[in-house]
């Protein structure tokens, strides 16, 4: 079965899913993109937005029967499944509600145009929009999931929007000659045919201001937090990652909020990724007595989970060096990633906010899929942003 756009990985986390090339990978990634933003770049890496948006919509023509179909990420089952007319979604038991009527509209008007591949977009809007006053502009918003979008009703595009029915950005495309052979490939090919009723576009990174390039101060800002970060990387060793990773492997299945990736993920939902050996430590610690520990009555079973701990905490003590590698490492590479983020964020033809209980508050786009010659692909998200505003907003299925 060809590769499928379910899941992307965050940068940083590709040292740990994927060894040391996911770890060189990460920082040409990133030495690409800035060669790319200064204007120097010798090879290709494209850059698509990541928009906010639900549901994910698979749609297109059936390679097999030429039948025009919409579909969730279920087109992927074992048994494939995809609806090709408005009873079959009305009788799906898996859609109600407003899931149903997003995909009825979703039938209804983009079968009106004329797809020469299956694509993969995030579903903007369909009959929720809305008016908002935002610091005296009258704009036209739209909140599909945590981030309101918002465009001046005055301007070309807020009217495109304010007159459609339905609005979606397009991002991968699928080929191949049945569903369970379709192979994605990053960006889209948008499908001809214009309809008033639907207002689309890809997810390509567009400069159109020319604010979207890194300043001569950026670019040595950039290459001193790459050197620090390929300084870090290179002492951290194979062999000691492969050990790292049998021990997190073991942790997962013994009790896997120990793990060194929810100890990252409980910095980012603190709001700094400041990861270190003294910190991961102590995180395991703490959850193996509290969480693992704790949570059973036998005293035989509490020996044999405390014994596991022990184990466990001598074995990453044992890997002291490599930890406080692999923390600098991950570290400097999130701060030059942000870098990159904070120029690339310059440039947004629409409007981003969220909604607080005192007004509109100006946020960043959830972020970047960033694409190599080789069809790599991986998320750049400010994580601590989007973790922040998915906590903070007042989303529209709010009470």
């Amino acid at each position: 079965m060809g590769a499928k756009n379910l899941h992307l990985e965050h940068l940083e986390d590709e040292i740990i899913n994927q060894g040391i090339d996911g770890g060189r990978g990460a920082i040409n990634f990133l030495r690409g993109l800035r060669d790319m933003l200064k204007g120097s770049s010798k090879k290709s890496v494209n850059m698509t937005v990541k928009w906010d948006g639900a549901p994910a919509i698979f749609c297109g023509k059936h390679p097999e029967t030429n039948q025009f179909f919409v579909a969730k990420k279920s087109l992927f089952n074992k048994d494939p499944l995809y609806y090709t007319s408005e009873q079959q979604i009305k009788d799906a038991p898996e859609l109600s509600g407003t899931l149903e009527s997003k995909f009825l509209d979703s039938f209804k008007y983009l079968s009106a145009l004329s797809f020469s591949d299956i694509l993969q977009g995030d579903l903007m809007f369909t009959d929720d929009k809305k008016m908002e006053d935002i610091d005296g502009t009258q704009c036209v918003t739209f909140q599909p999931n945590t981030i309101m979008y918002a465009v001046d009703i005055n301007s070309e595009l807020g009217g495109k929007i304010a007159n459609a029915k339905l609005g979606i950005v397009f991002h991968t495309t699928y080929t191949g000659t049945t569903i369970d052979d379709l192979s994605a490939s990053f960006g889209a090919k948008l499908p001809s045919g214009s309809s008033t009723d639907v207002w689309m576009d890809d997810a390509s990174y567009k400069d159109v201001s020319g604010k979207g390039s890194m300043t001569a101060k950026e670019t040595v800002s950039l290459t001193q937090e790459l050197s620090k970060t390929g300084k870090a990387f290179h002492g951290i060793k194979r062999n000691d990652l492969q050990k790292f990773t049998k021990i997190q492997d073991t942790i997962a299945m013994k009790g896997a909020g120990a793990s060194y990736k929810t100890y990252c993920n409980t910095l980012i939902r603190q709001g700094k990724f400041n990861p270190t050996y003294n910190g991961y430590i102590k995180h395991f610690e703490n959850y193996w007595k509290d969480k693992v520990v704790a949570k059973v009555k036998m005293e035989k079973t509490k020996k044999i989970k405390t014994e596991i701990g022990q184990q466990l905490l001598a074995e990453l003590r044992g890997l002291k060096s490599f930890i406080v590698n692999l923390t600098a490492f991950m570290g400097y590479l999130v701060s030059a990633k942000q870098m990159i983020i904070t120029v690339l964020n310059r440039v947004k033809s629409i409007g981003t906010f969220k909604k607080t209980a005192t007004g509109f508050e100006t946020v960043n786009p959830e972020g970047y899929v960033a694409i190599d010659n080789d069809g790599k692909a991986v998320k750049l998200v400010d994580r601590m942003e989007f973790a922040f505003n998915n906590f903070t907003a007042i989303k529209n299925w709010d009470k």
